[in-house]
């Protein structure tokens, strides 16, 4: 009768689950093979017709590279300044409790408030970017107009509101290594590096997975930041797959192609999963 009652506990968030997340993209998967339904016409059974657009849609293939781009950049970048930020405030530090909070600061901040920030810092001629390098006799930049700087500058703010958020999963890991490891390797010899190189970082691993698998879903999965700083622009060089699936859907209504866009994104962020998950288990489990 047991595995009655572990049912009933696990069927609320398994309802959910269901409803919500596998539901959804079963539909998505069935809706994009076929045309999307206009007035009075119905959808249509076009097969794989939808997946043969993307082929040749040359936006599709822009917006794949910027969101590859972001990714190789967002992801390492974040994660390892999240850690070494844990570092430096899990140590003895003047006011540490403050930099703590500073660090975790932005990540607490709405996206939309977090976008209008940097907003603020990057307009051409008043913003504090050049307003401080122009004291130093540097030109006005127009960070969010120019085709490549664009990318950056919204990579820069995922880095900066991101890395404050894994920073918490990395200074609750730290502190949770016991102490007298430490001790023991000191009175091996051992020095700072090789502490971390041979003890700290192997018993992060399940941690590092962690963070990893969410900087990654993170990655693909921004749509706020891009709206209201670039609005994709300009000529989709800061548009992100995300971003462009909510073009397609609601800005052009064709919601058969937003489907087969959005099955993309579910196919790549699931084996992204899957192979980090097998990459980083032997490492994780010490197998």
């Amino acid at each position: 009768m047991e595995w009655i009652y572990g049912w009933l506990l696990l069927s609320p968030a398994l309802v959910l689950l269901i409803a919500f997340t596998h539901l959804p993209a079963i539909n998505t998967l069935w809706g994009s093979f076929f045309s999307t339904p206009r007035g009075q016409r119905p959808a249509k059974f076009v097969g794989l017709g939808n997946y043969e657009t993307l082929l040749a849609d040359e936006t599709f293939w822009q917006v794949f590279s910027n969101s590859f781009w972001y990714a190789v950049v967002t992801i390492p970048v974040s994660v390892a300044l999240a850690l070494l930020m844990a570092i430096w405030v899990d140590g003895k530090l003047a006011g540490r409790g403050f930099v703590r909070l500073a660090y975790f600061a932005p990540t607490v901040l709405p996206l939309i408030a977090v976008a209008n920030i940097w907003m603020f810092f990057y307009t051409p001629g008043f913003g504090l970017i050049d307003q401080i390098s122009g004291a130093f006799g540097f030109p006005s930049v127009n960070w969010l107009g120019d085709p490549d700087l664009a990318l950056g500058a919204v990579i820069v703010v995922a880095i900066w509101k991101e890395a404050g958020f894994f920073m918490i999963f990395y200074l609750a890991a730290l502190q949770s290594i016991p102490p007298q490891l430490r001790e023991a390797a000191a009175i091996e010899g051992a020095d700072r590096w090789t502490f971390f190189r041979r003890i700290t970082f192997p018993l992060l691993m399940p941690t590092t997975l962690f963070v990893s698998v969410n900087a990654v879903i993170n990655s693909f999965r921004l749509v706020d930041h891009i709206f209201v700083m670039t609005d994709g622009g300009p000529d989709n060089a800061s548009s992100l797959l995300l971003f462009y699936i909510y073009e397609v859907a609601f800005k052009f209504w064709d919601t058969a192609y937003a489907s087969t866009l959005t099955v993309v994104l579910l196919v790549l962020l699931s084996v992204l999963a899957v192979g980090q998950f097998f990459l980083l288990d032997k490492r994780v489990h010490y197998r």
